[in-house]
């Protein structure tokens, strides 16, 4: 038996003499859903925990999940634990996520890894759209199998679909059996896990912000363990990425972790904070 579940989440922003926040507004179909609103870092950042509680995706599962902010808010959007696409028989299991962001609005994408198990036949697909004057940081985070489990990803495959429309677009099919992209030092060189950070704005980033946030994230990849498998580029002029390649999630993650934090700082002039659900 498949499953399909919908979110739409919106966020506004409410202003009057005493208060101005950042507001979440959520309806969903089936097992998908955010958690209560938390504002840890004040009313202009929404903190939201999506969730869905079966866990992961098989064949024939679609989870579509769209988010739209509004002029002047401010989302935060992280999960509890990892995607999980588990093996599939014949169909795909996709998960679909659509961001529009309006004008001088913010948001972070941060959701923990998406683990492509064995045998799955999966599609994960992320599509922001900007106006001008919005702003977007957000990551994108795989792991092939599980290495800590002796369980490596021998068969199957995941597309995946990265797209700012008319900006940006990246599109890859990994598949267990193509060992030339698995394993040759032009591919992932043997590694499983790959992750990609980015920083997009609606339209051309100033110079100097472009150079703060590449200073930024290579004074961080410099000091870190994988500065021989991470990089930082401008693919164009209007979004920065940071790419890495490692053997496992976590120092991966950390990494990421690290450059958002300093890219908080340099691009929005926010102190750094870290979601509190990232330590339990």
């Amino acid at each position: 038996m498949s499953w399909t579940a919908s979110l739409d989440l919106r966020y506004a922003f409410h202003q009057d003499s005493n208060l101005q926040r950042t507001v979440a507004h959520a309806n969903h179909v089936g097992p998908l859903r955010i958690l209560q609103s938390l504002y840890p870092e004040g009313d202009a950042v929404c903190h939201n925990v999506l969730v869905h509680p079966p866990g992961g995706l098989v064949g024939g599962d679609t989870l579509d999940i769209k988010i739209q902010t509004e002029t002047g808010s401010h989302g935060l959007i992280t999960t509890p634990g990892a995607t999980r696409f588990y093996r599939s028989e014949n169909e795909l299991a996709l998960q679909r996520t659509d961001i529009t962001l309006q004008d001088h609005s913010r948001l972070e994408w941060l959701p923990l890894e998406a683990i492509c198990y064995s045998g799955c036949l999966a599609e994960n697909r992320l599509t922001v759209q900007l106006a001008p004057s919005a702003e977007f940081m957000g990551w994108d985070i795989t792991a092939l199998g599980l290495p800590h489990a002796q369980q490596p990803f021998v068969t199957g495959h995941l597309q995946q679909h990265i797209e700012i429309p008319g900006v940006w677009l990246e599109r890859s099919l990994i598949a267990a059996k193509d060992s030339l992209l698995l394993e040759s030092p032009m591919g992932l060189a043997g590694m499983r896990c790959m992750a990609t950070l980015f920083f997009a704005s609606g339209s051309a980033l100033a110079r100097n912000r472009k150079e703060q946030a590449l200073e930024a994230a290579r004074r961080i990849i410099d000091k870190h363990s994988l500065a021989k498998t991470a990089g930082a580029s401008c693919p164009n002029s209007q979004v920065v990425v940071v790419r890495v390649i490692a053997a496992q999630v976590e120092p991966a993650m950390q990494l990421l972790r690290e450059i958002r934090l300093a890219w908080r700082e340099s691009l929005w002039e926010m102190e750094p904070h870290t979601p509190r659900i990232w330590a339990m």
